[in-house]
């Protein structure tokens, strides 16, 4: 049973998964059931799970991890302090002339979101009550309005600071260290969130252009489905009041982006040290425009709290799979398939890895 059990855990999971169980109970419990039968059966060893609660102790007290709800408490703090709708209004305005200029302000709002707040969740829902209404408005087509925004939404996933470098950051310096040592080198140098995102920013700003490259190219292929705005709004463009609507949009959040990515990419500060200045700076930004009081701080609690609630307990419910997963050598025979020859050796793992991850 011993040497099916890994494929039968990962079989389990997902067809717990598709039955919309939420994701930390279906790992946590898939693997705590396995390794109570394997127990019972004697192919598992008990002495595994004696490991659980410092695991779980060092997940909590992980002092990178403690950047994630200080960047989760700054975008929802950027969200109510509606930077969103003041830069889309006036970026569209901005890039009105060009067909499809609506869209390619949506794209560069998604982008100065997702760098300022760096989750995903706020931005699409935030983006798409704002712009979905002003593109129809436009003409705009449906399918192309409802993609933009959904692509763009999602640039938080890779532009820093991207919570899911963050999470990620955790654990390829933590495998990154072990590689390291099974290599003979006993002094390995660790690979740290700030070289995740200095990595992540040139390829989530090329996949941004390329959006804007996709939306130009509708413009002039097919105008009817991202028409440029009207004339009136175009004449503003030009004029003083509108200048100053522009700054005012686009200066802060620009600010609070270099303060907190170039601390962290410059090596001034911790992710963590440097979340907790975009907290204060978002606060801060949310005051001088009038919108933080008591009642939106109570708001913005809240939410950070269940957010952080939801991915630190996700985190718990993968560790335990994954110490499961290795109580039955998983991690062996994984290793085992990704380089055998019959894989392609390292490369062909590699690929194997990343067709399955652009699948999921």
């Amino acid at each position: 049973m011993s040497e099916f059990a890994p494929l039968a855990m990962f079989l389990c999971t997902f067809a717990v998964l598709l039955s919309g169980f939420p994701v930390a109970f279906c790992l946590a419990g898939t693997a705590l059931g396995f390794a109570g039968l394997g127990i019972i059966t004697g192919d598992f060893d008990a002495a595994f799970l004696s490991a659980l609660p410092a695991r779980i102790y060092g997940i909590m007290s992980n002092e990178t991890l403690m950047a994630v709800p200080l960047f989760v408490f700054m975008g929802v703090v950027l969200e109510r302090s509606k930077i969103a709708e003041d830069l889309l209004e006036t970026m569209a305005q901005l890039c009105g002339s060009l067909g499809g200029g609506l869209g390619i302000s949506v794209c560069l709002v998604g982008g100065l979101l997702a760098a300022s707040t760096g989750i995903v969740g706020a931005t699409v829902v935030t983006m798409g009550l704002i712009s979905l209404p002003a593109m129809l408005k436009r003409a705009y087509s449906p399918a192309v309005s409802t993609g933009i925004i959904c692509a763009s939404g999602t640039l938080g996933q890779i532009i820093p600071p991207s919570i899911v470098l963050v999470i990620l950051g955790d654990v390829v310096s933590s495998a990154y260290q072990q590689a390291q040592l099974k290599m003979g080198n006993f002094a390995p140098v660790s690979v740290s969130v700030g070289d995740l995102f200095m990595g992540a920013l040139v390829p989530g700003v090329v996949l941004m252009g390329l959006y804007i490259l996709y939306i130009i190219g509708l413009g002039l292929l097919k105008p009817a489905t991202v028409p440029a705005v009207p004339d009136e709004e175009r004449a503003q463009i030009l004029s003083a009041a509108f200048l100053r609507r522009l700054g005012a949009a686009l200066v802060p959040p620009l600010v609070l982006i270099c303060g907190v990515l170039g601390s962290i990419l410059f090596g001034v500060a911790t992710p963590t040290e440097a979340a907790s200045v975009g907290a204060v700076g978002a606060m801060l930004l949310s005051l001088a425009k009038g919108h933080f009081n008591r009642t939106t701080l109570k708001e913005v609690m809240r939410t950070p709290t269940e957010i952080n609630a939801m991915v630190f307990i996700i985190l718990n419910g993968a560790s335990v799979f994954s110490l499961g997963f290795r109580g039955y050598g998983g991690d062996e025979a994984v290793e085992s398939f990704l380089t055998h020859e019959a894989t392609g050796g390292v490369l062909g793992s590699f690929v194997l890895v990343m067709a399955v991850m652009f699948l999921l």
